[in-house]
C-alpha cells in the first residue's frame, strides 16, 4: 500500500527511514502520536510491518543504498512529503586507522552518506511540492574525531555538510533543513552492532553511565523540531545525557 492510498488523507506524511529498531521506531510512534501518517522504511519487513500495524502507518522495504528500492519508496510515498526523517545509519568498529578494515568505512559511507543522499534527492519533488521539513539524524561524532573513529566520524561529518549544502541551495524553497545531533543513546542495537554482535564491549560503552539517553529522548527532539512554526528553522540541535559534557568527557560511576 502506498502512502497515498491510506483513507486519513488529511493528515501530514512523514518519512522515517531506518524504522526498524531504536531511535527510527522511536520517531515513527512519536510522530504517529502526534497527528502524522508515518511512512515506516528499513530492510526488516517483519519489523516495519509489526510497527505500520501498530501506528496506523505504511510500511516500505527499504534499503538505502539500493537505488531501484529507493525508487520504490518515493513512488510509495507519492506526490507530496510534509516530514523526512534521514535516520538510517550504522557504526562499524573502533579500530585505529591503521587497523581498520576499510571495506566498514565503505558500508558506514553507503549507508550514512550516500543512502542519505540518495533518500534525499528521491524524494525532494514531494517535500517540495508540500513545503516539507528534512531532518537529518547526524551525530555529535560529526563534531570532531575521536580514538577509532574515523570511519564513523567522517561518514556523520559528511553528512553534515549534506545537510548544510542543502540548506543553502533550497533557500528559496520554503523545505526546511535541520540537523539533530545525539550523544550518547543507549539502544538494542547500535552498539551491538558497532561490535559485530561482542554484548560485553557493546555493554561496556554505557557501563557506569547512570542514565544515557533513550531512543524517545530523541524521537522527542524530533518531533519538537518537527513541530516548529513554518517560519522557524532548528539549524542544529545537539543533545547529550547529563552524564556526557563532551565527546571525549563522560561521568561513569563506580
Amino acid at each position: 500500500m502506498s502512502a497515498t492510498d491510506h483513507p486519513a488523507t488529511d493528515r501530514p506524511l512523514a518519512l522515517v527511514t531506518g524504522a526498524s529498531s531504536g531511535i527510527g521506531a522511536a520517531t515513527a510512534r512519536r510522530l504517529a502520536a502526534d497527528g502524522f501518517r508515518v511512512v515506516c522504511a528499513a530492510r526488516r519487513s517483519d519489523r516495519i510491518e509489526a510497527l505500520a500495524a501498530e501506528i496506523d502507518g505504511t510500511a516500505v522495504v527499504c534499503d538505502v543504498t539500493d537505488a531501484e528500492q529507493v525508487t520504490a519508496l518515493a513512488a510509495a510515498v507519492g506526490p507530496r512529503l510534509d516530514v523526512l526523517v534521514n535516520n538510517a545509519g550504522l557504526a562499524l568498529g573502533q579500530e585505529p586507522v591503521a587497523e581498520s578494515g576499510l571495506e566498514n568505512w565503505q558500508t558506514m559511507y553507503a549507508v550514512n552518506v550516500l543512502g542519505t543522499a540518495a533518500v534525499t534527492q528521491a524524494v525532494l519533488p514531494a517535500l517540495v511540492e508540500a513545503t516539507g521539513q528534512i531532518i537529518f539524524l547526524t551525530s555529535t561524532a560529526a563534531d570532531a574525531p575521536y580514538e577509532g573513529g574515523a570511519g564513523y566520524c567522517g561518514a556523520k561529518a559528511a553528512e553534515r555538510a549534506v545537510a548544510g549544502a542543502m540548506r543553502l541551495e533550497l533557500f528559496d524553497t520554503d523545505v526546511r533543513i535541520a540537523e539533530i545531533c545525539p550523544g550518547m543513546v543507549r539502544t538494542d542495537e547500535f552498539a551491538l552492532n558497532r561490535f559485530a554482535g561482542d554484548t560485553a564491549r557493546a555493554a561496556k560503552v554505557y557501563e557506569g553511565v547512570a542514565a544515557p539517553l533513550t531512543a524517545e529522548d530523541v524521537a522527542d527532539c524530533v518531533a519538537w523540531v518537527a513541530g516548529r512554526p513554518h517560519h522557524v528553522n532548528i539549524d542544529r540541535l545537539t543533545i547529550r545525557p547529563r552524564a556526557q559534557a563532551a565527546q571525549h568527557k563522560v561521568h561513569r560511576v563506580g
